[in-house]
């Protein structure tokens, strides 16, 4: 098979015409490959030469006349050339062919030079062990040893050598396995994903950073469900990521029983992957009933309860976040707020819409109010269609009285207007007690709606109160 059309673009151009001045036979593989058969967009480009990958990116680079950068990485015998073509940012990777073998307690390879051949047996799958020569002696020929154009027409995954011997030897594999099922909507193939059950244990080598990227991919997927699915089957969601199993199950006393939990998570992360590819609501979403376990108690009267599970589950999210290496910023702060609020707009549906209550709700939730809404929405997974649907429909009274408030009160981004520097000079005080009181009276006032959100009313009711308390103008 041919694909010259499908690379016929400068940058092959350039690279078969520099590796066939070096007399080098040199191939684009990988991703890029079985993207472009796929019609997928890429900009990563991965080059196989026979010979020193360096020198054949230096010499490329060299003619690449602008909008370039080069990195050189000797240790590992690759280059990487960072350039923008029509308006996009494309990278190239340089590397020479080479085979690997494997020590049993690393997934750090000992690497010889190699041929083509050797370059292809040590890919991770035969979807991406493809290769495109770009000499052009043979321009756009396809190089596929394994049938991976098969198998990407019968959307299957597996790997080019024995699987055991391909996840035990890099156990990163295992999930970049799960991952590519996930991303490409394919199936595993059955004697590949009983290798990943076999070799799960050796995924406890692989570094929280590399499984926490792999994670993020999965959950970045269209259908994120599919990728949880796979890893609780073959037993490595146990392992990474205890906590969500302990999600599982249903236990029932009598009549009365609770939802899988589990389940109801990955509909809530299906749900908002529908609306929003932003990871963070997506990760809101997987922890959003997390503690759930841990607050579940009966009654016999009302059945199952899981009370404050939002307060504990907030409490969750840094404990989780740090041991499974995600980001201790922002984002883990976005994601505790949403874990915190994500019942305060279903309850305002369960009880009468107050302003006061809304004005608190958009004052919280700041300017994630949106998120946390398709978070609310997400959340409601009842089969049953009529309760459901009033649901849903009482959410949007909720979300229209709040466009109704933030226009009239401006809550949304609410400071108060006195703050405790104001007071401490107003009255002369030095950090105490007596501020944070005032401060959080005036505060309370405008969100339940007693006094409007200027500075002049908060001023006047800051003079009241600090009367009562015993204070004076400072002179």
């Amino acid at each position: 098979m041919n694909l010259k059309e499908q690379i016929d673009n400068d940058i092959f151009r350039l690279i078969g015409s520099v590796a066939d001045s070096m007399n080098l036979d040199t191939y684009v593989v990988g991703g890029f490959v079985r993207d472009t058969i796929m019609h997928r967009p890429s900009t990563d480009i991965d080059v196989v030469t026979i010979g020193s990958g360096i020198e054949l990116a230096k010499t490329v680079a060299d003619k690449i006349p602008h909008n370039k950068k080069v990195s050189v990485f000797k240790n590992f015998g690759t280059a990487m050339i960072h350039y923008t073509l029509d308006g996009k940012e494309w990278q190239v990777e340089f590397v020479g062919a080479r085979k690997e073998s494997y020590r049993r307690d690393s997934r750090k390879p000992i690497v010889e030079d190699g041929t083509l051949e050797d370059d292809q047996n040590r890919r991770d799958f035969t979807i991406n062990a493809m290769a495109i020569s770009l000499n052009s002696k043979n321009f756009g020929e396809l190089v596929d040893p394994f049938d991976g154009l098969g198998d990407i027409s019968r959307q299957i995954i597996r790997t080019p050598l024995d699987p055991d011997i391909t996840f035990s030897d890099d156990p990163l594999r295992m999930l970049r396995c799960i991952r590519f099922a996930s991303q490409l909507d394919f199936s595993i193939l059955p004697e590949t994903f009983d290798a990943i059950t076999r070799n799960r244990e050796r995924i406890r080598i692989i570094s929280q950073e590399r499984v926490a990227e792999e994670l993020n991919k999965m959950i970045l997927s269209p259908f994120p469900s599919m990728a949880f699915k796979l890893l609780d089957r073959c037993g490595l969601l146990e392992i990474i990521f205890p906590e969500m199993v302990a999600l599982k199950g249903v236990e029932s006393v009598g009549e009365k029983s609770h939802k899988d939990n589990f389940r109801h998570t990955l509909e809530v992360l299906d749900n908002v992957a529908k609306q929003s590819s932003n990871l963070w609501l997506r990760w809101a979403a997987i922890l959003h009933d997390i503690a759930k376990p841990l607050c579940k108690r009966f009654d016999g009267k009302t059945g199952f309860s899981f009370h404050a599970h939002e307060v504990k589950g907030s409490k969750m999210v840094p404990k989780i976040f740090r041991r499974m290496k995600l980001p201790l910023n922002e984002n883990m702060k976005y994601v505790q707020k949403l874990v915190f609020l994500h019942l305060r707009p279903i309850a305002l549906v369960e009880d009468e819409v107050t302003d006061s209550a809304v004005r608190r709700c958009l004052f919280e939730a700041g300017d994630d109010i949106d998120d946390l809404m398709i978070l609310c929405h997400s959340d409601i997974t009842s089969k049953n269609l009529a309760k459901k649907a009033k649901y849903m429909a009482n959410l949007e009274l909720v979300k229209k009285k709040m466009e109704e408030i933030e226009e009239k009160d401006r809550i949304r981004n609410f400071k108060v207007p006195v703050t405790g520097e104001d007071i401490m000079s107003l009255y002369g005080l030095e950090p105490c007690k007596q501020v944070g009181i005032l401060k959080d009276t005036i505060k309370d006032a405008i969100l339940d709606g007693q006094i409007p959100n200027d500075r002049e009313a908060a001023l006047q009711l800051l003079y009241s109160e600090a009367e009562k308390l015993g204070l004076t103008l400072k002179k």
